[in-house]
């Protein structure tokens, strides 16, 4: 599949942290021209310096978004557009974690009244408007091209209900519900939508330094590299309104069998079967 990705561009938001990262490095592994968003200008300099001199430099662009700001989205989607001519892809990686609220969240669980109104605030900006910000103004041109991947990065179920964990497990929740209504509504136009999740505990400065598990047995963000490709390549075009979880990907299998057994839908459909509806069930379009 080596440069399998050599006409595309693809903007990564979060992209300078432990997900973000190995993304950005795979996307560009793979041909790509990759646009790094990130809302850190330290994090993103550094992830800058790493391609300085590999043979990367052209095809990469780093920009400094706060995607919970709908106008540096647009700005961001505009640079991409001017420098590399349009966009393909588009990863909502970009995330904040209950570490907002306070370090030890993993093993002292965060209480109701711990939250501001600032701290929730800020959480579901970036977590779910971030996304919808970055959907809305990327959409319009994958339309028009009639092809395009949207990936979101949402977490496990399990995360989102959890106690302790709203409001990061609540907005990874809203942000899997949009997930499924864009893959509906997108569906036949070339577009594709689909959900990767790491599906536990990641090495990465979400997990606090102190946990009540080793450390050592989380997942390392890397699982997330081959399902992120499988889907941005031309061997899913078909593929829209599925959630992956990557650790349960197995990279020894060729890639449709691999994705065939950490696939499932987006959501919860089995919930939504039976509503109590004006003459019957409504009719999706």
């Amino acid at each position: 599949m080596k440069e399998s990705l050599s006409d595309k561009v693809a903007i990564v938001t979060g992209a300078a942290g432990g997900i973000g990262r190995v993304v950005v490095r795979g996307l560009l592994g793979e041909g790509a021209h990759v646009v790094a968003l990130d809302v850190n200008p330290v994090t993103l300099d550094r992830l800058a310096g790493e391609f300085q001199g590999d043979g990367h430099a052209d095809s990469f662009l780093a920009q400094v978004t706060d995607v919970a700001d709908p106008v540096a989205c647009e700005q961001a989607v505009d640079h991409a557009r001017d420098r590399f001519g349009n966009v393909h892809i588009l990863i909502n990686n970009a995330g904040l974690g209950m570490g907002v609220v306070r370090e030890e969240h993993m093993d002292d669980l965060v209480k109701t009244h711990e939250i501001t109104p600032e701290m929730w605030k800020r959480i579901v900006d970036v977590n779910l408007s971030g996304a919808f910000y970055m959907t809305r103004v990327v959409i319009p041109h994958l339309l028009t091209q009639r092809w395009g991947r949207l990936i979101n990065v949402t977490t496990s179920f399990f995360t989102m209900l959890r106690c302790g964990f709203n409001p990061y497990g609540s907005s990874k929740a809203g942000l899997e519900a949009m997930s499924s209504g864009h893959s509906k509504e997108f569906k036949g136009t070339g577009v594709t939508v689909n959900v990767v999740v790491p599906g536990g505990p990641t090495k990465t400065a979400m997990l606090p330094r102190q946990a009540a598990f080793d450390r050592d047995e989380a997942l390392e963000p890397d699982v997330m590299v081959p399902p992120i490709l499988w889907l941005c390549s031309q061997a899913s075009d078909e593929v829209t309104g599925n959630r992956y979880v990557a650790g349960h990907w197995d990279a020894n299998l060729p890639a449709d069998a691999a994705a065939a057994a950490a696939a499932a839908p987006i959501g919860w459909p089995e919930l939504a079967q039976n509503p109590v509806w004006p003459g019957g069930k409504p009719i999706e379009p």
